[in-house]
């Protein structure tokens, strides 16, 4: 069995920054050298706004023309139906000083009615939500969001367009090898599917992530070795225009005897047409049950790498793996507590010029995790 090539260390030129904010996007490529930490804010646990529970939040975006952030959260309609919330971040190069909840928005399916709760889905039309996923749209502010969908329910991942009033728009069609499958002998293990999504620079096409290897293509990732999961660039009416694997490193700690631990991608974030930030995060459960987060945040190439789209199956294949660069791990910053971490996303250039970076995590509405947002300066 020839094993794949796995490159770990790339080259690549630095340039200047160029501006990549949302609807003020650049065609140039954006360069990172290395992250600094500046601060951090966190949401009350279980803070209510609009009568709505807010928690769970997934995903993270910055929408530049109204100075505003996006969040989705992965509520499978249990609290409230699906939604969004949006927020207002104040922070400069010195820190993060507030976090404001200023909105929140229904998502709606394509019949113009709220996602079900998986207990409302045998008896209405539709399907249970699990949102992990949003980024504006650069091109005209509407919104796109990622559910990982249910293998247990036969409810395959999907990733949608919604106006900013969360009327759906647009389905993006996928290929037949996204398609769940209740055998678990192939397509997307579940809540390991779509968990990551981002826009190139230009706006032009988008990128979209597993979590986790889909069936046919190996086992998880164990604290003895990694697994291999792939990566999918997309035009925006749905044209696969190339997929790679990209390698997931082994979970970092072995768990309590019995208890669970993984490790996968929970965001992506492009830098230019074939290179972006990958946010590996893994759950290890101790032997009380508790859990520690371990979030290492890497840049990846796919220049060069296999196109992997017609290969059914990764197990004895032979194929060239994207390059891959630890960029921070977030245990060396020795903050009190790295939680969930799941969302990232690029924000206002701070006065030195420089590109600010924010990610989130997500509670899972558990007294026992937090909602914390931390906040990095992008070294170019």
């Amino acid at each position: 069995m020839k094993k794949p090539l796995i490159t770990l260390a790339c080259a690549l030129t630095l340039t200047a920054c160029a501006p990549f904010t949302a609807r003020q996007s650049a065609s140039q490529d954006i360069t990172v050298s290395s992250l600094r930490y500046i601060g951090e804010q966190r949401l009350p646990w279980r803070q209510q706004f609009q009568g709505t529970t807010i928690g769970g939040l997934s995903g993270i975006d910055y929408d530049a023309v109204n100075d505003e952030w996006v969040m989705i959260s992965d509520d499978r309609s249990q609290f409230n139906p699906a939604r969004l919330y949006r927020a207002k971040l104040s922070y400069d190069a010195r820190s993060f000083k507030s976090v404001q909840v200023t909105g929140v928005t229904t998502l709606l399916q394509p019949e113009g009615t709220p996602y079900p709760s998986r207990e409302e889905y045998k008896r209405s039309i539709g399907m249970v939500p699990d949102l992990e996923t949003i980024r504006v749209d650069p091109q005209d502010g509407s919104i796109w969001y990622g559910s990982e969908g249910d293998v247990g329910l036969s409810l395959d991942p999907f990733i949608r367009r919604a106006a900013p009033d969360g009327r759906h728009q647009f389905t993006l069609p996928l290929p037949p090898m996204f398609t769940v499958s209740k055998e678990h002998k192939f397509g997307p293990r579940h809540n390991q599917s779509f968990e990551g999504l981002s826009f190139t620079p230009d706006g032009r096409t988008l990128w979209v992530s597993l979590e986790g290897p889909m069936y046919q293509d190996g086992p998880e990732p164990t604290p003895a070795q990694g697994a291999v999961n792939r990566i999918t660039h997309f035009s925006r009416d749905g044209k696969v225009l190339g997929q790679y694997a990209y390698p997931l490193e082994p979970i970092p700690a072995a768990p309590g005897k019995g208890k669970y631990a993984d490790n996968g991608i929970s965001e992506i974030l492009s830098l230019s047409e074939q290179r972006m930030l990958v946010m590996e995060r893994s759950g290890v459960q101790a032997d009380d049950g508790s859990y520690k987060d371990y979030v290492r945040i890497y840049e990846i190439d796919a220049t060069g790498a296999t196109d992997i789209q017609q290969l059914p199956t990764l197990k004895d294949a032979s194929y060239q793996l994207v390059k891959k660069r630890l960029v921070l791990d977030l245990g060396t910053l020795h903050l009190p507590i790295v939680d969930n971490l799941e969302g990232m996303s690029f924000g206002p250039r701070l006065a030195n010029g420089h590109a600010s970076l924010v990610l989130i995590s997500d509670d899972n509405f558990s007294k026992t995790q937090v909602t914390q947002l931390l906040l990095f300066e992008l070294l170019p």
